[in-house]
């Protein structure tokens, strides 16, 4: 354990540090023995992934073992999700990122065959928790098509573009020499090429029987041990899949027009049947009009019953505009399932792993491009299983994501009671069939909650606890606003593109459970929680007019002469003081004039009903100003022991006192720098009285001294601007330049503004001031500029008094500058411990009189507003470049380390980790850093992910106990660890996904079928495909990889003389290969010399006994 002096710390931290950090001895610095104790250290950070949560990106291939009940997806990235019971997920990832254009489980084997759209086949071991590639094949001259692994077989049957057949040992993943040749199957059944393989299936009855599908049309029955083709089967149309009757008398196939023919193995002529399920019969007999492809058909059998047959695609051509349907025929009966996006691929789940028993179908697993949804085949009407996935992160697009480890215990039970009276009714009473796995031991126990926030307004809360991921509630904000626009708003849709309602950010404060958030229409909406519901009348509205310092740079000066809307009183410095009003606006908006005062949104007019759960206490909407748009909000802070929201924007801020409805303060960030003379520029805000907006006002006292004093230097400026400037132009100006910035105030160092915004804010008690010897609440307000802000907030008595008694705030000037950006502020005390804003306790404002004074009995005192006698205090402060730490009140930097000089960071946050703090950092070139506190020491530096996405910068936080997480994908949510401990105990907190389960017993064959040979036959396929009967397949032809979980890997990974062995093998089997590949060329030569020879004999022969003339 190093202990640092305040005084002394400048030996040995130069040292420690690569980069540029420094320390000095300050007058204000702490006395000689107060002495902070650092417990950090390096050996306690490591980076590495945890989890992977969400709907898969882009799936392109499933499979799903019957035995193990376990649902894989690849993706086009070639990344592998697997999935089981509820909280059973893995995921893994194929080097290549080639996708995954087929899957096929070893049945309960606990092994995966992936085939990748770069040729390749591998091997995954599924048996551990983390999976790994066991073996891999790279195909050089074929392209893979299809695969096909038959139940309980070693043996894996590769389609290719070519139209053959190689079969593959996937445990040695070693090629055999039995190929099947695409002109030997079809011989000269048809003229031209058949195509690629699009099917390959075994007899279920007779394992020597292989089925092969051409998309030509053609359709082979292979016979395996003579080696040629039994039956060929011929139709016009292109195939997309086959499917076996279980029986093995009959095969379905599936067309290109629509159609689904059925043929009798024994009668190739023509098939047994053709239909066309969504086509039109005509009434002359003729075909019926042809339809859309159907890409896939699944014949299954029930032992009770009718067959199910399972297709996708084939509506007919007039369905424009129709969605994807999946169609269930079973019996008589035809069920179109309408899909909300485009299926993918589906899977019908059958009671047995046997082909050649009754498949007694129970569900059917759905595939679709941006969802998994699993239909119930037993009930009637067909509802679907209620997925316990959590697959709905981008239900609508994320826009913002806060993560909350270590909260308190009861907000889970909270938030999880009030969300399941929101769950939709009608789904299928059975279990979820897909049941695999065990979950984790040894799981932390705090709480974690992940907020993400959407592009349709609404706010979903997700229980992360245990590596897992739940959705506990949802919230609607657009519920506030009026949905239909008439015409007058409809320039205010364009400046916020099609999303009004997206969330931008928000502040949420876990143990008051007060939730503020701001959208995308420069709107901010306070939230209370409550179990109680509630009819709100008239939703409380406050509407600010934030005005641009330099707004007046275009507009010609008529002459003190005012816009109508202002006052017109010289007294006044507000350019907008009149009734404060609740309900929308009707500002001006008149045709010739710029619109004026009036919100993006407009709020509801009508009673609002609100459910139980988080409530809307108060609206506030910045308007127009002067035919400009509101500029968007980019950061926010809510603090329910004062009472205040607080938000600004690249105007200035305005502090929002949510109790009593008022806007406290509306000022420019420039006029922040000037220090006010203590407790006398307070803006002082009575209920009832319309609130300044472009000036800090004292309203107690009505003398012109105090109105002069508290004028804001631009406001006079800004009310000057003339009605006829710029009609149409500063609309498009304004709507490119606030969309274009607006999704993160950490991103400022991307796309720089002239202007300077609030990037960031922090509650405290603190010293206000350097001569203050007592803490009292204030504000630090952080700009993109690196200018740090102390604000003084002076607060009532509690009870009624702070109903009624005004908030006075004062600006104290510039506490520090740093380069960059600020992106997050925090409060150390002398011995280095993190001091969080204060807060109050939850209580609920709904209860009845009697529970609200129980809990307040029960309720801790609050932080006291001022304490005497108080030691130093150390300010965190963290910009896009650079961190710094400042002793106060004396206000005097003692700690800096220059984070990145040629990147710049993206999010930081101060965490607590190990039991003490540190400063997280996120940066643009993909590196995640760690400083101690308070001396600022690296502890950790990994170039882990670079900035390949706006999504990442804006989905990018830290939280508590060395977690974090980002949006890997639009739809994933990738979760990470910093901790050397998570680390650690990684693989016992992971999932099982195999299992020991029995494998079902095989259908009994019956006394007469075993007696007359009815049952099903099976074949040694050893004796076929072995090396022995089959010979050595072409070296050329694949290339066998040792995957980095098969031994060979492990071998080749290891260091030391072990590693040298492996080498030496390596060496020797590349020289074996070698020499093997000059036997093959040298056995060549010799049959093409014996061939020549063996000519040349037969010449000699023919021409030995003729005379010259003869020839």
């Amino acid at each position: 354990m190093k202990k640092f002096n305040i005084r002394k710390v400048l030996d040995g931290l130069t040292a420690a540090s690569s980069s540029s950090s420094s320390a000095t001895a300050q007058p204000g610095a702490p006395r000689e023995n107060d002495v902070v104790q650092e417990t950090l250290q390096t050996e306690q950070f490591q980076l590495c992934k945890t989890v992977r949560h969400g709907f898969p990106y882009q799936p392109s291939s499933m499979a799903f073992d019957p035995v193990q009940k376990i649902l894989a997806i690849g993706t086009q990235s070639g990344a592998l999700r697997l999935f089981g019971r509820a909280g059973v997920e893995c995921y893994c990832q194929h080097e290549s990122g080639a996708a995954v254009i087929q899957l096929q489980f070893l049945i309960n084997e606990g092994a995966l065959v992936s085939a990748l759209a770069d040729d390749s086949i591998h091997l995954w071991n599924l048996r551990q928790k983390i999976p790994a590639i066991l073996h891999s094949l790279k195909f050089n001259r074929e392209r893979i098509t299809y695969c096909h692994l038959p139940f309980q077989s070693k043996w894996l049957y590769i389609g290719t573009e070519r139209g053959n057949i190689h079969i593959v040992n996937v445990e040695s993943f070693t090629l055999s020499g039995y190929v099947i040749m695409w002109n030997k199957a079809i011989e000269l059944s048809t003229k031209t090429h058949p195509g690629p393989v699009v099917h390959i299936s075994d007899n279920p009855m007779d394992e020597g029987k292989l089925l092969i599908g051409f998309e030509c049309g053609v359709v082979v029955l292979w016979d395996l041990k003579s080696k040629k083709a039994d039956y060929r089967y011929n139709y016009d149309e292109a195939i997309h899949s086959v499917a076996w009757h279980h029986e093995g008398k009959q095969f379905v196939c599936s067309h290109s027009d629509g159609t689904l023919t059925t043929w009798n193995v024994r009668a190739p002529a023509k098939p047994a049947q053709i239909i066309t399920p969504h086509g039109k019969q005509p009434k002359d007999g003729k075909k019926p009009e042809p339809c859309k492809p159907i890409l896939k058909v699944e014949y299954k059998t029930t032992r009770a019953g009718d067959p199910f047959m399972v297709l996708s695609g084939g509506l007919s051509y007039d369905t424009v505009g129709r969605r994807a349907c999946l169609t269930v025929m079973h019996g008589k009966s035809t069920a179109v399932l309408e899909m909300d996006y485009p299926i993918v691929d589906f899977l019908t789940l059958c009671e047995t792993p046997y082909p050649n028993d009754y498949q007694e179908a129970y569900a059917v697993v759905v595939l679709l491009e941006k969802d998994l949804v699993v239909i119930d085949l037993g009930q009637i009407g067909y509802p679907i299983f209620e997925n316990p996935y959590p697959l709905g992160i981008h239900e609508s697009p994320v826009t913002c994501c806060e993560y909350f480890a270590d909260c308190p215990a009861e907000l889970i039970p909270a938030l999880y009671s009030i969300g399941s009276r929101q769950k939709r009714q009608g789904y299928s009473k059975k279990e979820w069939p897909i049941s695999g796995g065990n979950w984790g031991q040894g799981a932390q126990s705090y709480p974690e909650i992940i907020i993400t926030g959407h592009a349709d307004g609404s706010i979903k809360f997700w229980d992360a606890s245990a590596l897992m991921l739940q959705v506990l509630y949802k919230l609607k904000t657009a519920k506030v606003f009026e949905r239909a626009r008439g015409k007058d708003e409809k320039p205010s849709t364009d400046i916020v593109e099609e999303d009004p309602f997206a969330i931008q950010t928000l502040s949420w404060c876990p143990e008051s459970r007060m939730l503020c958030v701001a959208g995308v229409s420069a709107h901010v909406i306070v939230y209370r929680f409550s179990k109680q519901e509630i009819t709100t009348e008239v939703v409380e509205l406050l509407e600010v007019r934030m005005q641009s310092e330099f707004s007046d740079v275009d507009s010609p000066d008529p002459g003190g002469e005012q816009t109508p809307t202002l006052p017109t009183s010289g007294t006044s410095s507000s350019p907008q003081e009149s009734e404060p009003h609740f309900q929308p606006c009707t500002g001006s908006n008149s045709s010739d004039g710029p619109r004026d005062n009036i919100p993006c949104l407009q709020v509801r007019s009508s009673p609002l009903k609100q459910s139980p759960g988080y409530q809307v206490e108060l609206v506030i909407q910045l308007v127009w100003v002067s035919g400009e748009p509101p500029q968007q909000i980019t950061s926010l802070a809510i603090n329910s022991s004062y009472g205040l929201v607080v938000f600004g924007n690249s105007n200035g801020l305005a502090v929002v006192d949510y109790l009593q409805k008022t806007l406290l303060l509306n000022m420019g960030t420039s006029e922040l720098y000037s220090p006010s003379e203590p407790y006398q520029r307070q803006p002082r805000s009575p209920r009832k009285a319309r609130q300044p907006s472009g000036a800090l006002c004292d309203s107690n006292d009505g003398s012109n001294a105090s109105e002069d004093r508290c004028k804001s230097p631009t406001s006079a400026k800004m009310s000057r601007k003339i009605s006829s400037s710029g009609e149409h132009k500063p609309d498009q100006d304004a709507k490119d330049n606030s969309f274009t910035r607006s999704r993160s105030s950490s991103v400022t160092s991307i796309d720089r503004e002239s202007r300077e915004a609030i990037s960031s804010f922090h509650f405290c008690e603190s010293y206000s001031r350097k001569t203050e010897s007592l803490v009292s609440p204030c504000l630090l307000v952080g700009t993109t500029q690196g200018f740090v802000i102390m604000v003084a907030l002076s607060l009532p008595p509690g009870g009624d008094q702070r109903l009624q008694q005004p908030v006075g705030i004062s600006s104290c000037g510039t506490l520090m500058r740093l380069k960059g950006g600020i992106l997050t502020m925090a409060l150390l005390d002398s011995t280095g411990t993190l001091l969080p804003p204060s807060y109050e306790p939850w209580h609920d404002p709904n209860a009845s009189d009697e529970e609200k004074e129980k809990s307040r009995r029960r309720r801790p005192a609050s932080s006291p507003s001022s304490q005497e006698g108080q030691d130093i205090q150390f300010a965190v402060l963290c910009s896009e470049k650079q961190a710094k730490v400042v002793a106060l009140p004396s206000q005097t930097c003692i700690y800096k380390h220059s984070i990145t000089e040629t990147s710049f960071v993206l999010r930081a946050d101060v965490v607590q980790i190990a039991g003490t703090n540190c400063i997280t950092c996120f940066c643009a070139n993909g590196h995640i850093m760690t400083l101690s506190l308070p001396s600022l020491r690296p502890l950790l530096d990994v170039n882990y992910l670079p900035l390949t996405d706006m999504r990442i910068a804006r989905t990018f936080c830290f939280s508590n106990m060395g977690q974090a997480l980002y949006l890997t994908s639009p739809t994933e949510i990738q979760r990470i660890t910093y901790s050397q401990e998570t680390c650690d105990n990684l693989q016992e907190m992971l999932s099982e996904l195999f299992t020991p389960v029995e494998t079902p017993e095989a259908p009994n064959r019956g006394f007469f079928k075993g007696l007359f040979g009815g049952g099903a036959q099976s074949l040694d396929r050893e004796d076929l495909f072995g090396e022995t009967a089959a010979g050595k397949a072409s070296r050329s032809l694949a290339q066998h990889i040792p995957g980095p979980g098969s031994m060979e890997g492990m071998k080749g990974a290891a260091s030391g003389v072990v590693g040298e062995l492996a080498r030496a093998r390596i060496a020797l089997d590349e020289r074996g290969q070698k020499l093997g590949e000059l036997e093959e060329r040298t056995a060549a030569m010799m049959a093409s010399a014996e061939s020549f020879s063996k000519h040349a004999h037969d010449m000699m022969l023919k021409y030995k006994d003729k005379k010259w003339y003869q020839l």
